[in-house]
């Protein structure tokens, strides 16, 4: 195939020209380096902005770059410590969760080795009335443990309420802190009886009433009340709390006062349920 252009000079003279003219130029550029200088001067002048600016624009987008893999980076560790933390938060309602349950079972086994002789059950609360206080409440134990009406309900430090309806796998307590409690009781310290009431709205000052006790009584401010031997519900002995503003009724023969009960009615989990009715344990 023949490269040879047809109707003008062939390539090679072309190219020939091309070279002499380069060569010119060059040995031009030495003779003549004042002549060239201002090009120089000119080249500079509008190139070496446009260098600058070049240089800018990618430092420019270097660091918005790097500005961009650094906040992903931040993103991913901080994506990663919140899944951290997350589990750590995790571990520790678990570890709150077993806290508060050994502290329920050591409370459970406290007061079972305080009346040893009376047979009882535990039993979880699975549901309570409306209210801050837990005066009536389901327990998840019911007739296929053994529960009847009539069952005493202890929990914490002392006595908690009564077993009022029963089925196969639950049973109704009514606490003593509800309105429809009364509890036959006495002191520890003093053979004296009385009568505690509950009384809810009252119990939002943490108290319940006592009432009934013999003016001459020998007793004192802080002393404990525990049921009476007398009542026809309650098993004798169990703790139901601590008296406390003693005053002197208007008949001037009797006192009335205070009881800090001994149970938190404002959260209770686990109970122990005794099993021995009144009825069939007597007066012992």
């Amino acid at each position: 195939m023949n490269f040879n252009n047809k109707n003008g000079l062939p390539t090679k003279y072309i190219l020939l020209i091309l070279t002499i003219v380069c060569l010119v130029l060059i040995g031009l550029s030495y003779l003549f380096e004042d002549i060239v200088k201002p090009l120089h001067y000119i080249t500079g002048v509008t190139i070496t902005p446009m260098q600058r600016g070049v240089n800018y624009i990618g430092l420019w987008v270097t660091d918005k770059v790097d500005l961009m893999t650094e906040i992903k980076r931040l993103e991913e560790e901080n994506e990663a410590l919140r899944e951290q933390l997350d589990e750590y938060q995790r571990d520790n309602r678990i570890a709150l969760s077993d806290e508060d349950e050994l502290k329920a079972l050591r409370s459970l086994y406290e007061i079972d080795s305080r009346y040893p002789s009376y047979d009882k059950v535990a039993a979880n609360v699975i549901s309570k009335d409306a209210g801050n206080w837990f005066d009536t409440f389901i327990l998840d134990r019911g007739s296929s443990q053994g529960i009847q009406v009539g069952c005493n309900v202890i929990s914490g430090n002392g006595l908690v309420g009564i077993v009022t309806e029963v089925g196969p796998n639950y049973a109704k307590v009514r606490s003593i802190i509800d309105d429809e409690s009364t509890v036959s009781a006495m002191f520890l310290t003093d053979d004296a009886l009385c009568s505690v009431l509950g009384d809810e709205k009252y119990m939002d000052e943490g108290y319940i009433r006592v009432e009934h006790i013999t003016k001459d009584a020998n007793i004192n401010e802080g002393d404990e009340l525990i049921t009476s031997a007398i009542s026809d519900k309650f098993l004798p002995g169990l703790t139901i709390g601590y008296v406390s503003n003693l005053t002197i009724d208007s008949n001037n023969l009797t006192m009335s006062g205070d009881v800090k009960p001994a149970v938190d009615f404002d959260n209770i989990q686990t109970v122990l349920v005794i099993l021995d009715l009144k009825q069939n344990v007597g007066d012992q």
